[in-house]
């Protein structure tokens, strides 16, 4: 019996955050400041349609509509590793 479930890391968003939308964030800063907003990291919604995006394509499957409207990375990260460990 195989898992094939991948969690999503502070350091794969902050990778995701610079290959989608353009910005740079320290992967060490992103995990100290996980509940603050997106907005304060410079990245807008549409920033963050093209992480769900991106990652849509990796894993190959939805994520929940919330996703891109989550305001900050702690809570992005909940719901998009729940959804893939859920298959949901």
């Amino acid at each position: 019996m195989t898992t094939d479930v991948t969690q999503v890391t502070v350091e794969e968003l902050a990778a995701l955050m610079k290959k989608a939308a353009g910005v740079t964030v320290d992967p060490q800063e992103l995990q100290r400041r996980v509940d603050t907003p997106f907005g304060e990291f410079g990245l807008d919604s549409l920033g963050l349609l093209g992480i769900v995006g991106e990652l849509e394509n990796r894993h190959g499957r939805a994520l929940p509509t919330d996703a891109e409207r989550c305001k900050s990375p702690r809570a992005f990260l909940d719901l998009v590793n729940g959804a893939l460990t859920t298959g949901a």
